[in-house]
């Protein structure tokens, strides 16, 4: 019976892994050995064990570094899912500046182009070269970012929900604690346009309103009947 070969892998690294990097945008060859956080610790980790493997049994990985993932069926401990949930309780929602009063912004990614990113990554994904636990030539191992290049304050995010949602937001600004975020992200994403032909499409005030349709049929929250009436009480697109 013919021994089967491993199946090329690919997963989920996070643009945290930049952690103190002040060079910009985030570039594939940057230092990734400062992280900022516990969770950025991890997926540096990740990266780390994706390399032993790679380097043992010969196993094809593909890390792809997201860059804050957003739409419908998303994460709800994300700022855009809680923000959305708290502006409509009429609950206060905490915005972050630096300690000198700079702007706090993210390079925001929709969903739908993510996807894309995992899609070409798989496609392009060549076949591990171990076999029974053995290596028996180097295999392929790469690590791409995926997101929009496009970085965008949170403020600036707060202000779109409020519009979509046609209600005001009870506003908190602090100033960041010094506990693990980063002030910025901002992704290079040649390396996967010219590798994985990843083309981001989506800016954020469509992916948000995107958002929106499906928060509002999904959860049909009270007294947003302007809001369905406004947006489309629907999923798609």
């Amino acid at each position: 019976m013919a021994k089967l070969k491993e199946p090329a892998i690919v997963w989920a690294s996070s643009s945290s892994v930049y952690g103190l990097n002040t060079k910009v945008p985030f570039s594939e060859f940057h230092r990734t050995d400062r992280p900022a956080s516990l969770y950025a610790a991890t997926k540096k980790a990740g990266e780390e064990i994706a390399h032993t493997y790679n380097h043992i049994y010969g196993l094809s990985i593909t890390g792809l570094r997201f860059f804050t993932v957003y739409g419908p069926w998303g994460r709800p401990d994300m700022a855009y899912f809680f923000f959305t949930n708290d502006i409509l309780k009429g609950n206060p929602i905490t915005i972050f500046e630096g300690p000198k009063g700079e702007t706090v912004a993210r390079d925001f990614t929709y969903i739908d182009d993510i996807v894309k990113g995992c899609v070409g990554a798989l496609d392009t994904a060549e076949k591990s070269t171990g076999t029974g636990g053995k290596k028996k030539r180097p295999a392929q191992l790469r690590v791409y970012n995926l997101g929009n290049t496009s970085p965008v304050p949170v403020s600036d995010l707060v202000t779109i929900l409020e519009r979509l949602l046609k209600v005001k937001a009870n506003k908190k600004v602090m100033k960041m604690p010094a506990n693990g975020d980063v002030q910025f992200t901002h992704a290079n994403i040649s390396l996967a346009q010219r590798e994985l032909d990843y083309h981001p499409t989506t800016d954020l005030k469509t992916g948000l309103k995107r958002f929106v349709r499906w928060y509002v049929d999904y959860y049909n929250p009270p007294g947003v009947e302007a809001v369905a009436k406004k947006n489309g009480r629907s999923s798609s697109s």
